[in-house]
């Protein structure tokens, strides 16, 4: 099914990708650059979440700088069983950004927790339930790099 973004859309998003003040209404700012009401962009924005135009909306958390710990990870995934080991793998908590890749390393997930041994643990109890190797690639140097996607 597409989808057909209007100009209001379009604005809400770029809108949306900047930095939302941390208040008790903070679409209240947005609502007024777009000319529209506060409870209008909370609308459209379900819409387009539920029309699936966004896949998500939140912020990101820097889980190191409130303590906790995070690590990239990899499984090379017979094509046969992708989606079962996909299934498997995303019903940890603590599994995000869980894509598919054309390598040998076909999976590639974020695990985030609360130190660095819940992440050695959430790895094993991954292995135990999948059969398959996850390969940690722990960060070394962080960038920042600004992503912004213009709509």
């Amino acid at each position: 099914m597409t989808y057909e973004l209007t100009q209001q859309d379009r604005d809400l998003i770029n809108l949306m990708q900047e930095d939302l003040p941390l208040t008790s209404h903070p679409f209240e700012e947005a609502a007024r650059q777009l000319g529209i009401g506060e409870k209008d962009v909370v609308d459209r924005l379900l819409h387009l979440r539920d029309a699936g135009v966004l896949t998500r909306f939140g912020p990101f958390f820097d889980a190191e700088a409130l303590g906790g710990a995070f690590c990239l990870c990899a499984i090379a995934v017979p094509e046969e069983r992708f989606e079962e080991v996909l299934t498997k793998v995303n019903a940890f908590e603590e599994v995000a950004h869980n894509y598919q890749r054309d390598h040998k390393l076909n999976m590639w997930f974020v695990l985030a927790t609360e130190n660095q041994v819940g992440i050695e643990q959430t790895a094993k109890a991954i292995e135990r339930d999948t059969g398959l190797k996850v390969l940690l690639f722990p960060k070394e140097q962080e960038f920042f790099i600004g992503f912004r996607v213009k709509a």
